[in-house]
């Protein structure tokens, strides 16, 4: 599975610590560690929550994803 998202890189662009986003949260640090090693990811409410703590648009938590030139079966535009 491919790193579904930034969370590490954004931090450390923010200079914010696992541990302040963690208290931030009321989460264990370890939880944060696993988000930001993508062993685990974070709910919807929860990135919306990293987002306003970082003042950063959500979408700079996840990385990119294209799959219009995936040759996976799927759906086929009209």
């Amino acid at each position: 599975m491919s790193d579904l998202n930034r969370l590490k890189v954004v931090l450390a662009e923010n200079k914010v610590a696992n541990k302040a986003l963690a208290e931030h949260l009321r989460r264990r640090e370890e939880t944060v560690s696993r988000w930001c090693s993508n062993k685990q990811q974070p709910s919807l409410e929860e990135l919306n929550s990293i987002s306003k703590f970082l003042r950063v648009d959500i979408r700079e938590l996840l990385n990119p994803s294209d799959w219009s030139k995936s040759e996976v079966e799927g759906f086929e535009k009209k």
